[in-house]
């Protein structure tokens, strides 16, 4: 590899790396949801520093081509994002059910107060 191949890499994972820290900081990222992001940025870095790393890393996985353990573990880190996205929209579903419930209850007692209320203005009115 090039020394522009290298520095690409570095640069591209501080980058990354700048991105997720400045979203948290704004508040446009939670924590929970930055962790995975962080540690693709992380290791990144590590085998930008260190390219020798992916080969090394590729022979003990018995990979014969170290991209293809790049693409692999790239797939992983965004099957668990969905995975995790797809429990927490699961979560935000059931809540939003239980309070539209809840409106609807409310907004039910709420006619019935105000036709009580009506009736007895209208009683007291015309004994």
């Amino acid at each position: 590899m090039s020394v522009a191949s290298y520095i690409l890499g570095i640069v591209a994972a501080l980058i990354v790396l700048g991105v997720v820290i400045e979203s948290l900081r704004r508040h446009h990222l939670r924590e929970r949801h930055a962790i995975w992001w962080l540690a693709a940025g992380v290791i990144a870095l590590i085998i930008g520093v260190f390219p020798n790393l992916l080969g090394a890393l590729a022979g003990l996985f018995g990979v014969t081509v170290p991209t293809n353990l790049v693409f692999f573990l790239s797939i992983a880190v965004l099957f668990l994002v969905s995975i995790q996205h797809s429990g927490e929209l699961t979560e935000l579903e059931s809540e939003t059910r239980t309070l539209a419930e809840a409106v609807a209850l409310q907004d039910l007692r709420i006619k019935q107060l105000e036709t009580s209320l009506a009736e007895a203005l209208e009683t007291r009115r015309n004994p």
